[in-house]
Order: C-alpha cells, then sequence, then structure tokens
C-alpha cells in the first residue's frame, strides 16, 4: 500500500503542470543575452572549434591535462573572452566524479552505489565511472562539490544530462536499500514476475525524478542567495528511444517541476537509427524515426512551456565513415525544421571530435581522415542558418490532428519480458505511428503526463492509444481523455490487454477498483459496457473505436496495416468532412526556408518538386537552383529568395560563417566572417547590382583569397574564402 501511495504522490505533483506559466519562447530577456543557439565542449576555446553559436556550455568541473592544464574556471573565461556566453553540463547518472566513488570527499568508498545487472556486473559508462543509483549521499556530493562552484564561478544556466536508470539493471546493494526505503518492504527481483520489473522500473524512475529536484531546486536556491537566477536543463534522449534503448528516466513528469526550466533533445543519427518495424521488415528509418522522436519532445514540453533545444550532431558515437554521417545529419536535421514552433538548437556537440577528429573515408576503407572540406562547409551552412531560423504559424503539408498517446510507462515494460510477451524494437509504438507517418500523414505525439493542461488537446481531432505497451500512471488522466471525447473528440484504442502488465498490483486493481485491465476503468468512464469488444461506440458528441489488436501486428506482419489505416481514414473523413491525405512527402515553408522530405517505402515514387530561384543549403556550393527535385529517401534545404522581403536591402542569404558588424553605405555593403580555423566559408549576398570592387581582408588588414561569381537571375554574388575566428572583413562596392 505504501508503494501506491508514494507514486500517487507523484504522480499527483506531475499533474500540476496544468498551472505552470508559459515562457518566453526566444528566452530574451533584455538584461539577459541572446541563447538561441548553443554547443557543449570540454575543451577551452580553441580556434578550430570556435562554433559561433550564441552559448558555449562548458562541460565537467574536473581539472586535469585534458582540459588543456586548465581550471574549470579558467576553461569557462576563454570562452567569455571570445564573446560567448558560458553555461554549464555534467552527467546526473555518471560523471568524472572519481573523487565521490573513491572515498576521496567524505573518506567512504562509493563504487558499490553503481548499477548493477542480474549477473553482479556493474554498468560501466567510462574507467571508474559507473552509472550511479543516485543516492541522497551522492546528491549531497552534487550540490556541493559540482553545483556550488558552478554558481561561484558566475554561471546562471545549469545542464544535468541523461538521467539514465538501464533497465536490465536493479541486482545492487545500493538499489535494493532504497527499494526498502520507497516501498517498505524487501527487494524483489524483476526477472522473477511483471509485477517485480514494473515496481522496479518505478523506483529507477523516482531515484531521477527525485535527483534532479534536489540538486535543481538546491541551484536556484543557492543562486538566489547570491543574487542570481539560475535556469535548470535536462539535456534527454527522447521518450521514444529510452523506451527502444531499455532505459527509465523521469522524461515528461519533469516538465512540471518549478525547478526545471527546459530541456535539451537529444536527438541525433544515433538515436533514429536504431531499426524499426514496418510492413515487415526490419531496417533503419533515420529521418522517420527522428521525427517521432522530435515530435515526442515537442509535445512534452509544449504544453507546460518549458524551453526546448532541439539537437543534431554532424557525427555520431559510433565510427563510421564520412558518407554515412552526412546522409544520416541530413535527415535528422530535416526532421528537426519540421516543427515550426521550437526555433532553439544545439547546433552540435563535441565540436572538438567533429573538426578534429578521424573517421574513416569510405564504408569499405580503414583509412581515416579529417572531417572533408566539402562536409565541413555544408554543415556551417547548416548550423549558420540555425542562427536566424524563424518560429512560424506554418504547418507541415498533410493531414492534421491525428495524435499517438503516448506515456512515461512506455519505458517499465522493455525488460525483461513475461510470459511470452515481445514487443520487437517497440513496435507497439511504431505500429500505431509508421503507417500513417509513411503513408505522408504528420502524425504527432501526445502524453498522457500532459493531460490536464488544456494546450495538450489543441488541434487534436484523433486520439489514437493502446496500453499494451504502457499503463496509466494516475487515473485521473482518463477523466481529461473522457471529456475530450465528450465534447467532441474521436479515440481509437488498439489492443488485446492480454500481456503480463495488465495485471500488475496498481490502482485500476486496488483501493476498491477491480478492473483487469486500465482500459476498462476508460471505458467506464466513456459510458461503455463489459466486455468492450471491438466496435464503434459514441460518447457524448465524439467517438470510441476499438480495436482488438495490438499495434504491433500492423508493422511486424507485410501488409498488415490496412485495416487498421482504413478506419482512421474513415474516422478522419467522418469527423473532419475531408479526406485523409495519403502522399509521399513532408514539407514546411519557416520564412525564407523551404523544407523538405520525400519517404521511401511509398507506393508513390514521384520527386518532389519546386521552383523559383532557391539557393541549395544541402549543396557545399550552395548553387542558385530555378528548380530542385527531391528523391523519395532524400531531403532537401532551401533558401527561397522570391520570399526575401526586403529585396532591394544588401544582406547575407546563406554563409558558412557567422556575420559580425554589418555596414550599410549607399553604395557599399561590408561584414565581418567568423568561423573555425581550417575551414572553407562560401556566402550568397544579396546586393543591388553587380559589384564594382571585392575587399576581402583579414584582421590584420592583409588581403585574403577569394573566388567570386555573380549570378545575374538571383542578384546574388558568390564569394568563397578561407575562414578565421579572429574575423575577416569582407567590402562590396557598386
Amino acid at each position: 500500500m505504501k508503494r501506491t501511495i508514494l507514486f500517487s504522490l507523484v504522480s499527483a505533483f506531475i499533474f500540476q503542470a496544468c498551472s505552470v506559466p508559459q515562457q518566453d519562447k526566444s528566452d530574451k530577456q533584455d538584461d539577459q543575452p541572446r541563447e538561441k543557439t548553443a554547443f557543449q565542449t570540454s575543451n577551452p576555446w580553441k580556434p578550430v572549434i570556435d562554433v559561433r553559436a550564441d552559448v558555449a556550455i562548458v562541460y565537467s568541473v574536473k581539472d586535469h591535462h585534458e582540459k588543456g592544464g586548465m581550471s574549470f574556471e579558467e576553461r569557462v573565461q576563454t570562452w567569455r573572452d571570445k564573446g560567448y556566453t558560458t553555461h554549464f553540463m555534467t552527467g546526473i547518472a555518471w560523471g568524472e566524479y572519481q573523487d565521490y566513488f573513491t572515498g576521496e570527499w567524505d573518506g567512504e568508498w562509493h563504487l558499490d552505489e553503481g548499477q548493477v545487472t542480474q549477473k553482479g556486473d556493474t554498468i560501466w559508462h567510462g574507467h571508474m565511472v559507473p552509472y550511479i543509483v543516485p543516492s541522497l549521499n551522492f546528491i549531497r556530493y552534487m550540490k556541493e562539490k559540482v553545483i556550488k562552484r558552478v554558481i561561484d564561478a558566475g554561471i546562471d544556466a545549469i545542464y544535468l544530462e541523461e538521467p539514465e536508470f538501464w533497465a536490465r539493471s536493479g541486482y545492487s546493494t545500493a538499489f535494493k536499500k532504497e527499494w526498502e526505503k520507497y516501498y517498505g518492504f524487501e527487494w524483489r527481483p524483476q526477472h522473477e514476475s511483471a509485477e517485480n520489473t514494473y515496481l522496479s522500473s518505478k523506483l529507477k524512475y523516482h531515484l531521477y525524478y527525485r535527483a534532479l529536484n534536489e540538486c535543481f531546486t538546491y541551484a536556484k536556491e543557492y543562486g538566489k542567495s547570491k543574487g542570481m537566477n539560475i535556469r535548470c536543463y535536462v539535456p534527454t534522449h527522447s521518450l521514444v528511444n529510452y523506451s527502444q534503448w531499455k532505459i527509465v528516466s523521469p522524461e515528461a513528469s519533469l516538465a512540471s517541476l518549478p525547478c526545471v526550466d527546459g530541456y535539451i533533445a537529444q536527438v541525433w543519427t544515433g538515436t533514429s537509427r536504431e531499426p524499426n518495424f514496418y510492413n515487415g521488415n526490419k531496417k533503419e528509418r533515420v529521418f522517420e524515426t527522428a521525427f517521432l522522436e522530435y515530435g515526442s519532445m515537442e509535445s512534452m514540453t509544449a504544453p507546460t512551456g518549458r524551453k526546448v533545444y532541439f539537437l543534431t550532431d554532424p557525427i555520431e558515437d559510433w565510427p563510421r565513415d564520412w558518407a554515412d554521417y552526412k546522409k544520416n545529419y541530413q535527415a535528422t536535421f530535416t526532421a528537426q525544421l519540421l516543427y515550426p514552433m521550437i526555433a532553439d538548437y544545439e547546433v552540435m556537440p563535441w565540436p572538438n571530435r567533429i573538426y578534429q577528429g578521424l573517421y574513416r573515408t569510405s564504408a569499405d576503407s580503414e583509412e581515416k581522415k579529417h572531417i572533408p572540406r566539402f562536409y565541413s562547409t555544408q554543415m556551417q551552412v547548416m548550423i549558420n542558418t540555425l542562427n536566424n531560423m524563424p518560429l512560424s504559424d506554418n504547418k507541415v503539408n498533410g493531414s492534421e490532428g491525428i495524435g499517438i498517446l503516448m506515456s512515461n510507462s512506455l519505458m517499465f515494460q522493455r525488460f525483461p519480458t513475461h510470459e511470452g510477451y515481445e514487443d520487437p524494437q517497440l513496435s507497439n509504438f511504431y505500429g500505431q505511428a509508421l503507417p500513417l507517418l509513411k503513408r505522408g500523414v504528420p502524425v504527432k505525439t501526445v502524453h498522457i503526463e500532459n493531460a490536464p493542461v488544456a494546450n495538450t488537446w489543441k488541434d487534436v481531432k484523433i486520439l489514437v492509444m493502446s496500453y499494451s505497451n504502457m499503463k496509466p500512471l494516475d487515473k485521473t488522466a482518463h477523466d481529461y481523455i473522457a471529456d475530450w471525447v465528450k465534447k467532441g473528440g474521436v479515440l481509437v484504442y488498439s489492443g488485446r490487454d492480454d500481456d503480463a502488465f495488465q495485471g500488475v498490483q496498481d490502482w485500476w486493481n486496488q483501493d476498491g477498483n477491480s478492473f483487469k485491465a486500465p482500459s476498462e476503468h476508460l471505458f467506464q468512464k466513456l459510458g461503455l459496457e463489459a466486455q468492450y469488444a471491438a466496435g464503434e461506440y459514441s460518447y457524448g458528441k465524439g467517438k470510441i473505436q476499438i480495436i482488438r489488436n495490438d499495434p504491433k501486428e500492423f508493422v511486424l506482419n507485410e501488409n498488415n496495416d490496412a485495416q487498421y489505416v482504413s478506419t482512421i481514414e474513415k474516422l478522419y473523413k467522418d469527423e473532419t468532412g475531408k479526406a485523409l491525405e495519403f502522399k509521399n512527402n513532408f514539407a514546411l515553408t519557416r520564412g525564407p526556408y523551404e523544407i523538405i522530405s520525400v519517404l521511401d517505402e511509398n507506393k508513390d515514387q514521384t520527386p518532389y518538386t519546386i521552383s523559383g530561384k532557391l539557393i541549395d543549403l544541402f549543396d557545399p556550393e550552395i548553387p542558385v537552383l530555378d528548380q530542385k527535385k527531391v528523391l523519395p529517401g532524400e531531403q532537401s534545404l532551401l533558401f527561397n529568395i522570391g520570399s526575401v522581403k526586403n529585396p532591394d536591402k544588401p544582406q547575407v542569404l546563406a554563409t558558412a560563417a557567422r556575420v559580425y558588424e554589418e555596414k550599410f553605405e549607399e553604395n557599399a555593403y561590408a561584414f565581418t566572417a567568423k568561423s573555425p580555423l581550417n575551414t572553407t566559408n562560401v556566402m550568397r549576398v544579396l546586393l543591388p547590382g553587380k559589384p564594382t570592387s571585392i575587399k576581402v581582408t583579414d584582421a590584420a588588414g592583409n588581403d585574403v583569397a577569394v573566388e567570386s561569381s555573380w549570378d545575374s537571375g538571383s542578384k546574388t554574388q558568390f564569394l568563397s574564402f578561407e575562414n578565421n575566428p579572429e574575423g575577416i572583413q569582407v567590402r562590396l562596392g557598386w
């Protein structure tokens, strides 16, 4: 009983999210510098990694030779000296905390606080760096040794990243102690029953919820004592990825904590290339997975007004070749831009490994080289585009209003499995999403934890849900779902409700409830009578469609999603009066930018064609095209010159450097361009007429070699020269 009460209290606190005020999307106050773009690094400033985003997030407080022989404070100052706003990041589940583990801090040995598997193996993140069971003592260490020092260094934004508890762990002495404190009875091995697995996952979830709440609350209180407003963020993988990778994390519940200001959505090639099933075929679907990952982070934060940075990475943790990195970077980069209500970005993590790392030159070669100039140039064009990427009220093309319900408990049933229940590659989630997404329907995700928040239901016409792979953590959510249906919403419930987790001891079968499955409680709220058979029902102004198949059945077998799709198609037509649009592409206009992705595995293999005066931003030569064709399986990012609001004003339209100090004269335009050393800049500049003089000089006034050409059709001047973080001065006269 203690278990139920404790977790209900946490859930009740989560549901206070409805009272959270909306925050300024720009995160820019009059007394605060611009914080639209950021990157993270453990290194001091170096000319070869001078990315020129707004914020340098300095990683780790540890002082050692790998950080240039500098203290943490000295590393921070090197970035400030170059004009950066500085923030701080470190891991909450792992990090360079050897002084804690070896007893240097408090005289006690703490390596036994690592996460341990059934075999007795500690799960390591690095040498003497275990994944942590975050005890209250470790939390105290984080406050005293890390957070206090960071705030004393004058940093007012703290990121505690990746609160990760591996599902396969849960066997350490430290975890058993936390179990007994939390539940009030002896630890139970999670592999012995679904009940134990669910209990274990709930505790893992709670421990990092507590850790972040404690650390961030302390940060804000200590900062306030020094007259500082400390902002606290959680860089985290998406709920989609953590569920697929079998990791437990607090995720959506953190958005209700007053001490949490936002997130970084850690989505990149490494997460999005995790294979999934569609049409009976298991393979990587990087764009589609990234689209759903970013969507789950957007839907997690938007209703509660939290800020979220979208992250992409030009490479990934796993060593591959440059062509592979480039292809998948374009896919994830495009996916993030298709969310026009998000315009804050972590443009890259770890620039040192991107600019100075050695990776294979091709998939079939072991030869390794630094990043090719064509890729570094393209990458810099892309990240400098993010500095100007606007928010937009435009929508991705396609039929809107279809949501897929998610819950944090997606992470609870992943490992181990019980009684023959399997959910290969998270197919019960993808089975709801991919049959529609692959037909060009821009489905969104909806977090059940945000059910009390009015904005959660905005624009949702059809909600697809299943309790085959998740369970509602609080019964209150069903009141909000039922109210939404009563007012005219259409609910599609798909599931057999026969998995082993339906019978775990929780609110739907305790304290006077005797439901065999949580869906029965929902159906009762919707006025339905047992046996809750497949079919269509009415409730108020809305409808309920019950499908007695687990969603995984729609994707694990070839050509097995037709009935599911036709059901959604009919309901959409009945609800909106419009046909559900099937196509093979997603496209969005954001200001002057055209963002396009064309789907493969679609009956329609027609390229997407767009015409105009278009700068191809995925081409390192940034050519001006009159027409662009995007083939199935490809993406494109274009600058539409015809969308420029002030075409008579000289301006840089595309560049692989950041532009500063613009000067406008009667017949001249001048500016300074900055970007990392050992990289090439390309620029396309809109001018009133063909320039009669072009002068390019370095910071010392020396002439710089430049390639240039004039495109009369677009009235743009192309320039290319070597970058320098100290600045290259450009003056164009006509």
